[in-house]
């Protein structure tokens, strides 16, 4: 049994299910790749058992003599694919079930290869909910809320993000306890009564966003109980869900904000860095002193180092002294697009409310910090 294909397009791939391989692994197999030849389709697919991820690629004809199945170490096969020069063919042969011969002009490599039937699977379950809109559409989503969500956190429900179903209406959240950022998609044609919500972990939202590179094509969602499953032309994701309540987002969205900033997106972000520079290694706090016409920013550090820098900014009304971790203000300036923003405060010890001017889809709350 053999496979020829372009070195190009086994790579693309690889490289879209190798970042869910574990390369420390219980199960053996668990290190490799399946790949499945049917007709004039391949399949890559990949698996951690709590997520999956299926790459397709369309064969020539002849590519390959027969149909079958094989499981081959993901990360050596990677690793052979980015070290054979580009533009060259890629011969793929099964000589028995433990061994295959990957060859390309005078390279050889022979790999071990594990029973293909002993590859397991992520069960789906049924659909309880499904939509279709662009992938561009729907990366804008991930991106603008991703980096919000916690990192091992002992409450496993902030490990992840939530997404909200409602007739029309995509909402996606995440926090990580201390900030908080929220996207919707307004007009999706989600066909759903009432409202639904799920929370997908960490690392399904990470290699999802990733494997979005197509903007302009399609992209179906379709919601389980237990499962989260996307499809696309090209690849197939499935991933388990977090099984927890997500937190009431909606009771610490900051409400009755008396004095909204306004100013120049870049340059508060510019700001921000400069002053980021000389502030506390370990807790990154900034002062943000706000008066009429200028918003002044100060850090320090330890070492008695300060920095100070002034933004012009629209705001009228009576002075506020502030802190926050100057990260948490950089990331939500680094996700927005738009050319001004608008923050919104209330007092030293209430969140700030971090948007763009205009009509925005996407918002940011970021609780305060003493300095």
């Amino acid at each position: 049994m053999k496979l020829v294909i372009p070195r190009e397009a086994l790579l693309k791939s690889l490289s879209l299910v190798a970042g869910v391989v574990e390369r420390r692994q219980t199960m053996a197999i668990l290190s490799n790749v399946l790949l499945d030849v049917k007709g004039q389709l391949l399949s890559v697919t990949g698996t951690d058992l709590e997520i999956e991820v299926t790459s397709r690629v369309t064969l020539d004809d002849g590519s390959a003599t027969d149909d079958f199945q094989i499981t081959l170490p993901a990360k050596k096969l990677l690793d052979i694919c980015k070290a054979l020069p580009d533009g060259c063919e890629i011969k793929i042969d099964v000589t028995d079930e433990s061994k295959v011969v990957v060859s390309s002009g005078r390279s050889r490599f022979t790999l071990a290869s594990l029973p293909a039937d002993e590859f397991p699977n992520v069960d789906e379950g049924e659909a309880s909910a499904e939509f279709t809109l662009l992938q561009g559409e729907f990366k804008r989503l991930l991106d603008r809320t991703a980096f919000a969500m916690a990192q091992q956190d002992v409450r496993y429900y902030l490990n992840g993000m939530l997404w909200e179903l409602e007739p029309n209406q995509l909402r996606v959240v995440s926090t990580d306890g201390h900030r908080l950022a929220l996207c919707e998609l307004k007009n999706a044609e989600v066909n759903i009564d009432g409202k639904q919500q799920i929370i997908v972990p960490r690392k399904g939202i990470i290699e999802l966003a990733r494997s979005l590179q197509s903007p302009d094509d399609s992209v179906q969602v379709f919601f389980g109980h237990n499962h989260l499953r996307v499809v696309t032309e090209s690849f197939t994701f499935i991933s388990k869900l977090v099984d927890g309540k997500f937190p009431d987002y909606q009771r610490v969205l900051p409400r009755g904000g008396n004095k909204v900033v306004i100013g120049s997106r870049i340059a508060l972000k510019e700001a921000f860095s400069r002053a980021a520079i000389l502030s506390n290694e370990k807790y990154r706090g900034v002062r943000l002193l706000l008066a009429e016409g200028a918003l002044t920013i100060q850090a320090n550090n330890p070492e008695q180092e300060e920095a100070e820098d002034t933004v012009a900014v629209e705001y009228m009304g009576d002075g506020l002294e502030i802190g926050f971790n100057v990260n948490y203000l950089l990331d939500a300036l680094s996700v927005l697009s738009g050319e001004s923003v608008k923050l919104t405060l209330s007092d030293s010890n209430s969140s700030a409310l971090v948007e763009e001017t205009g009509d925005s889809d996407s918002l940011y709350v970021i609780m305060p910090m003493r300095l």
